[in-house]
């Protein structure tokens, strides 16, 4: 496999050798021990190591690039990129950007401040949901579960001030600490907008018990990690009943020109209790409650005092010492804007057309490798396996970048004579506009959910997919300098992991195109639900951060890590330069990561992913070859019962 990649400044596992006397009491720590003793998290990060020295290189070679693009020295490629420089132009002129202040945002609040009643909301929902302002019913269009070719409504809550429902319990620690920084943010936000300091007060507390009133009534991340109980098909007008003081109908017409018979309702708890949170006696404290969203949405759009201050809830959440420079705050605000433009000159630029090619025959090879053990598992029936090997075959493998930039992109146009606020208000619009024109029409299944910039992959159960962005396709993942075990303990796992969520818990209900639709026998579902509740206790409880991890949160990806180290393994010893060791010490590397203890705990709450040192550690404790590489004893920490070891795929 030849592909092009980076030459990254961060120091390769070569550079940190592996301390053998922990390779058999704390694999993760013999791998990264050394590394992390001298590594330093930036001000401005939450984490530092493997995912986030891919990203920080990529940062680094775009943003001199870009720096080339706006001295004239790199000529744009395109349209697209040539709008592109005239944003990062304008995020980039902080002179400008003082000189205009907060005054674009005024405007905005001044049409929350006007509204009369909730009969003067309810004329104006249709229009707030395509200006993008914060509304206590949100909608959205998204591909039927039951039949993707075609799209449904959804209509859901709103988001939470703090990061889950489980941060409102009244022993929860977090939320002593941060919603004091969170009230503080708020009202100091308020007061930079105008605000006399008891008014951003009251402003500020009446939307903070807003917010508390929908809390008991939303899913927790946990609850929303079981991604089919999303899908509840409800009648338009018994869900327009519920929400007696908004014309939910009336404005889901005006923004479709069509009126849906059924929606789809991800959290139907909200709506049963939402007659009592959206009343007349709230009118006031759902106004705060935009007014303060409002504030935060344009953290970052307007002076350089509003971004570190607006910046400072966020940093407290995550444990980041310092807000991005603003060279960097200017380069992420316009590639947000831009993220497929840019990610098109990445992959072209960095990436190519044969790496494509080459890594797309990998993931083929994967693909077949995982085929061959579902063809031999020993607890299918005959039935399932055939229909598991019919969903992997129908699988769509997307790999480097979309063969053609969105034409969204080509709808934003930058005006130099208006502000920076105002132009992004702008693009959010179109956006707004562009989803909503969705309804009616084919689902379109090119469309990428991630740029080729961006350190990541995914599997879609909607669309029966997985995706590869270039900028993952590199060294510690993949490198021609690695041996292909180590390959394969980096990029290869990572694409049998994305193969496996096809039959995690989660998108094993999905059938060959997507659909929500049970394949199984009666027999097989069960077993594998007992198999899934064993990986669930793997995890469940194992002390991490001063927390503990959740298995139900993380059991999706904890299935997928589980089944693509084990298919990438077989993988790597079907190679005649096989060594096990190779591969698994780079599967270590893979998931080095030293982070702030206020990040790893807030990712104990929210993330469907277990710790990066657990993935590492855990799922190795369930392969024989792992014990006969490191000759593992059963006095030896990382030693695992046989009985215990989970396998599922």
């Amino acid at each position: 496999m030849r592909i092009n990649h980076f030459a990254s400044d961060a120091p390769s596992a070569a550079d940190f050798p592996v301390d053998e006397s922990l390779l058999t009491q704390d694999f993760y720590d013999a791998v990264n021990g050394k590394w992390a003793d001298q590594a330093t998290i930036p001000g401005d990060h939450a984490s530092t190591g493997g995912f986030m020295d891919l990203a920080d290189n990529i940062e680094h070679t775009l943003m001199h690039d870009f720096s080339d693009l706006l001295a004239g020295k790199l000529t744009p490629a395109n349209p697209e990129m040539a709008e592109f420089k005239k944003l990062y132009g304008m995020t980039s002129d902080f002179a400008q950007r003082e000189k205009t202040g907060t005054a674009p945002l005024k405007p905005w609040l001044a049409k929350i401040e006007a509204l009369k009643d909730l009969d003067d909301l309810s004329d104006h929902l249709a229009e707030w949901h395509r200006l993008g302002l914060p509304v206590p019913v949100g909608v959205g269009v998204e591909p039927d579960m039951k039949d993707t070719s075609r799209y449904a409504l959804y209509v859901d809550a709103p988001d939470l001030f703090l990061p889950d429902k489980t941060y409102y319990s009244k022993d929860n620690p977090a939320a002593k600490q941060l919603m004091p920084i969170f009230t503080q943010t708020a009202t100091k936000l308020l007061e930079m907008l105008g605000y006399e300091h008891a008014k951003a007060t009251t402003i500020v507390e009446q939307a903070k018990s807003f917010d508390a009133q929908i809390a008991p009534h939303v899913k927790s991340s946990e609850e929303a990690a079981d991604y089919v109980k999303v899908y509840n098909p409800r009648k338009l007008a018994d869900v327009d009943a519920k929400v007696s003081a908004l014309d939910l109908t009336g404005a889901i017409t005006d923004l479709l020109h069509d009126t849906p018979e059924t929606v789809i309702l991800p959290q139907p708890k909200f709506f049963d209790a939402v007659d009592d949170i959206v009343t007349p006696a709230n009118f006031e404290a759902i106004k705060s409650w935009m007014l303060v969203n409002t504030a935060f949405d344009a953290t970052g759009l307007l002076t350089e005092e509003y971004r570190q201050v607006g910046g400072t809830y966020s940093r407290a959440l995550s444990g980041k010492k310092e807000a991005r420079s603003q060279e960097k705050a200017a380069y992420y605000l316009a590639m947000g804007s831009f993220s497929q433009v840019v990610g098109d000159y990445y992959g072209r630029k960095y990436f190519g057309e044969t790496a494509k090619r080459d890594v797309h025959d990998m993931v083929v090879k994967m693909a077949s490798v995982y085929q061959n053990r579902l063809k031999t598992n020993d607890w299918l029936s005959k039935a399932t396996r055939e229909k598991a090997i019919v969903k992997l075959q129908k699988l769509t493998i997307k790999v480097g970048y979309p063969d053609k930039i969105d034409p969204l992109y080509a709808k934003f146009k930058v005006d130099t004579t208006k502000s920076l606020f105002d132009n992004l208000q702008g693009f959010s619009e179109i956006i707004l506009a562009d989803h909503f024109a969705h309804w009616g029409k084919p689902v379109d299944r090119d469309k990428w959910e991630m740029s080729a910039s961006t350190v990541n992959a995914y599997y879609s159960p909607t669309n029966n997919e997985i995706v590869f962005p270039a900028a993952i396709l590199q060294k510690p993942f993949y490198s021609l300098d690695q041996s292909s075990s180590a390959n394969y303990g980096g990029i290869g796992a990572v694409i049998a992991h994305e193969i496996s969520h096809a039959f995690d818990n989660n998108g094993a209900q999905f059938d060959e195109f997507g659909n929500l639709n049970n394949w199984w026998t009666e027999a097989d579902l069960a077993h594998f639900k007992d198999l899934a509740k064993a990986m669930i206790n793997e995890f469940d409880g194992i002390p991490f951060a001063g927390q503990k991890v959740n298995g139900k949160l993380t059991v999706s990806e904890n299935i997928a890590d589980a089944g693509g180290l084990s298919c990438a393994l077989e993988a790597a010893k079907s190679e005649d330069d096989v060594d096990l060791r190779a591969f698994f010490i780079n599967w270590g590397n893979v998931w080095r990561m030293k982070a702030t203890k206020e990040y790893m705990q807030l990712l104990l709450s929210i993330d469907v992913h277990a710790p990066a040192k657990l993935r590492a550690n855990v799922q190795v404790k369930n392969l024989a070859d792992f014990y006969t590489t490191f000759n593992v004893q059963p006095e030896d920490a990382m030693y695992l019962a046989p009985a215990d070891r989970v396998k599922i795929w």
